[in-house]
């Protein structure tokens, strides 16, 4: 059985140090090309790169050790371009290291700085589990404190600008359970996601989605805030060809997992959904699921969060004004 820590005391708000500049070895390493399952590059220095490069490994941005850390593209290629990604491959992963010892803190990476890149693939960011039914998160999920459990041991305050994420099957950025403060700003996601092109996870909370263009092909909407809180999604542009805008609810009992916070306090303004199609969805709905789903009873046997209530419960959230074409 997973030994807890107490909720940890709020974070102070002071900047790390700026990363170091990378040496030419890890550049020349992350410029080689992949061999075999020698595919994967950890960055834990700032990094820029020349606009003719491309970056054929995976980066890894693992724990504290990468806190101030910028990679600038310059407007270089990362991942391969028209080949379909696989779930767990990511072109860019952004996460903690877990603790030491059962009980200890998490080891998470902070002031993470991507701009002007070009990706292919995928970007994920996560904490205690890639997403809600991680088996640490599920264990955590099952007492009191869990969102500030969460909260404490993901990544936070990452900054992605001026960059293109184009989606190969899987969802292009996703924010895992209790990642904070992160900010997409002057982007753009295309390509072709199964799925959403933004997932906002349970205990997710004040991250950003600000002046981007989403033209995504989509299987479902285009961003799920899953029980997460207080973001803002403002002056984007939605080409949704039929589906959904942005959907807003609590995910109930799936693998087990307890979901504590309800997708409250957003503000979804000052964005443009171009629709489409015969069949035309609402561009956003509130409390979209409340507890239609067949998986809401495999998280019961608690008295607290969605094991007490299947239903979303999201309040206070700002969803106008917004412009649909």
């Amino acid at each position: 059985m997973l030994t807890l820590p107490p909720p940890p005391d709020p974070p102070a708000l002071v900047r790390p140090a700026t990363a170091a500049p990378c040496d030419g070895t890890v550049r020349a390493r992350l410029l080689s090309p992949p061999q075999g399952d020698d595919d994967t590059v950890p960055l834990t220095c700032s990094l820029r790169l020349a606009p003719e490069d491309q970056v054929l490994r995976h980066i890894v941005i693992e724990g504290s050790a990468a806190s101030g850390l910028t990679l600038d593209c310059a407007g270089a290629a990362i991942g391969r371009p028209n080949v379909p990604a696989h779930l767990g491959d990511y072109t860019i992963a952004i996460r903690s290291r877990p603790p030491a010892q059962p009980g200890g803190r998490w080891d998470r990476p902070s002031d993470i700085r991507i701009r002007d890149c070009v990706v292919f693939g995928h970007v994920r960011i996560w904490g205690m589990g890639e997403n809600g039914q991680g088996p640490l998160v599920r264990d955590s999920s099952r007492s009191l404190g869990h969102t500030e459990r969460a909260q404490a041991a993901a990544p936070t305050a990452v900054t992605i600008t001026g960059t293109t994420i184009t989606a190969a099957g899987p969802i292009p950025l996703y924010l895992g359970p209790g990642v904070t403060r992160v900010t997409l700003r002057d982007s753009r996601l295309d390509g072709r996601s199964v799925s959403t092109a933004i997932y906002l996870d349970a205990e997710s909370a004040e991250n950003r989605i600000e002046n981007n263009d989403v033209t995504t092909a989509l299987g479902r909407e285009a961003v799920a805030v899953d029980g997460s809180a207080r973001n803002r999604i403002t002056g984007n542009r939605f080409t949704l060809g039929g589906q959904g805008g942005v959907r807003l609810y609590r995910n109930c009992g799936e693998g087990g997992t307890v979901r504590h916070q309800t997708p409250s306090d957003n503000v979804i303004t000052g964005n443009i959904f171009r629709t489409g199609g015969w069949f035309q969805a609402a561009p956003i709905v509130v409390n979209s699921r409340n507890g239609w789903r067949l998986n809401c009873g495999e998280d019961a046997g608690y008295p607290f969060g969605s094991s007490l209530d299947n239903s979303d419960g999201g309040t206070g959230n700002v969803v106008a004004p917004n412009t649909v074409e």
